[in-house]
């Protein structure tokens, strides 16, 4: 039964801000939420990859409270204050080598629009290529970017500028091999920038690490080399979206190490900071140092709070040995979901890397609507159950897996079991 805070305020939050599931949190811990009429749920969402050392765990806790205590906030044009020079300390020791210029916001979506400027004012070029399923934000320019779904941009024309979209190489929804992909992905790259926006007039290719929203797809190794040959070959910035493939997500610190390429600037958000507002845009010196003093910034890109619990969180992640656990528990999360793919065909597609995981649901008749109510049926059911799940997708026909990084064998082999149980229950 709804609470009565719940009847008296739901009703006055904006539809637009769309709500999946109806119970109200109360508190989280670990990889659980509990709810204000006993629920306890095993948490397998991580607010999209947000939390990923777990629901308010204890040494950022403590960091938020010793730095609330000291020092809020600070503009960082103002202030130079302690935490501010820490996360960058921490930061050196997990960026490739080359990346030495820090920049910090506080979403996502401001990272990636600072990104997108900074690459137009290096090179002195208009254009951008994005890739389709990609998801950079909801702000008028980054919604610009987005290509995952009409909804991001729907009633919200005209666009920006300037933004060109080639083919990502999404092997199984192109029923190719991943070296068929990779290799028709990056002839159709090539034609566009023959037929639609010169290399002279293309500031950069801005591409998530792993495609997210679009439906957790891990894209080849050899494309990702082949996007920074072609981005050498014509003076064009590469941009790596990790702002949901980083801070630990696929097992490494950023899911650009899985390809042994370096970008020209790295954005990222999410896992930085445990769950406090943070963002940054990283990259080289020689390309920050192009750019007006003021000419990006912002009010809040100086919170001494949320860059001590990305300090608190970067260390924590390290001495407990995240990264390593996301490995070992994704084999094992990875394991399970394909035993359930042999036991049920609706599952098409298990892929990803690390704790960054998708379940693609195929549908026989029907098509895209009989599969999304497939994925929905399995969400519904699995919360009834007390696993929380996420879907993504052009088509909301797959499901993703983000647990904590620090998530146990038992509460895996939990999240298996309920999955499972739910399946059995949405498959008629």
């Amino acid at each position: 039964m709804p609470t009565q805070l719940y009847q008296d305020n739901f009703p006055h939050m904006t539809p637009a801000w769309t709500r999946i599931f109806n119970f109200v949190a109360e508190r989280a811990e670990g990889s659980y939420i509990y709810t204000d009429d006993g629920r306890k749920l095993l948490d397998f969402t991580c607010g999209i990859g947000v939390t990923n050392t777990g629901h308010c765990h204890p040494k950022v806790v403590a960091a938020i409270q010793a730095q609330a205590a000291n020092f809020i906030h600070a503009q960082a044009n103002i202030v130079v204050h302690k935490p501010m020079l820490q996360l960058i300390e921490e930061l050196r020791k997990i960026s490739p080598p080359s990346i030495d210029s820090f920049y910090f916001a506080n979403s996502g979506a401001e990272a990636l629009e600072n990104a997108v400027k900074i690459a137009k004012v290096v090179t002195g070029r208009p254009n951008v290529i994005v890739f389709s399923g990609s998801f950079h934000g909801r702000t008028h320019a980054t919604m610009s970017l987005t290509t995952s779904k009409t909804i991001y941009r729907a009633g919200f024309a005209p666009l920006m500028a300037g933004v060109y979209v080639a083919p990502f190489p999404y092997a199984f929804a192109m029923n190719m091999t991943e070296e068929q992909a990779s290799q028709y992905c990056l002839e159709q790259l090539e034609y566009l920038l023959a037929s639609q926006t010169a290399p002279k007039e293309t500031a950069a290719i801005l591409i998530e690490t792993v495609l997210g929203e679009g439906g957790y797809v891990v894209p080849p190794t050899s494309f990702m080399k082949g996007l920074r040959e072609i981005c050498d070959k014509h003076g064009i910035m590469l941009i790596f979206d990790e702002v949901q493939s980083g801070f630990g997500r696929t097992g490494k610190w950023f899911a650009l190490e899985h390809f042994d390429v370096v970008p020209d600037i790295i954005t990222a958000a999410k896992g930085i900071a445990s769950g406090m507002p943070l963002s940054g845009v990283f990259t080289r010196a020689d390309i920050m140092k192009k750019l007006d003093t003021g000419s990006i910034g912002g009010t809040y890109g100086g919170n001494a709070i949320a860059y001590a619990a990305g300090v608190a969180t970067i260390r924590a992640m390290r001495e407990e040995k995240m990264l390593e656990n996301a490995t070992d528990k994704g084999i094992q999360l990875m394991t399970g979901l394909r035993k359930l793919q042999e036991e049920y065909p609706q599952i098409g597609d298990v892929r990803g890397k690390g704790l960054m995981i998708g379940t693609e649901f195929v549908a026989d008749g029907g098509g895209h609507a009989k599969t999304k109510q497939l994925v929905k049926d399995v969400i519904h059911a699995a919360e009834e159950k007390n696993l929380l799940l996420l879907s993504c997708g052009t088509y909301d026909s797959t499901i993703r897996w983000i647990p904590p990084l620090n998530v146990t064998s038992e509460q895996i082999n939990e999240g298996l079991r309920i999955f499972g149980e739910a399946l059995k229950e949405a498959v008629k």
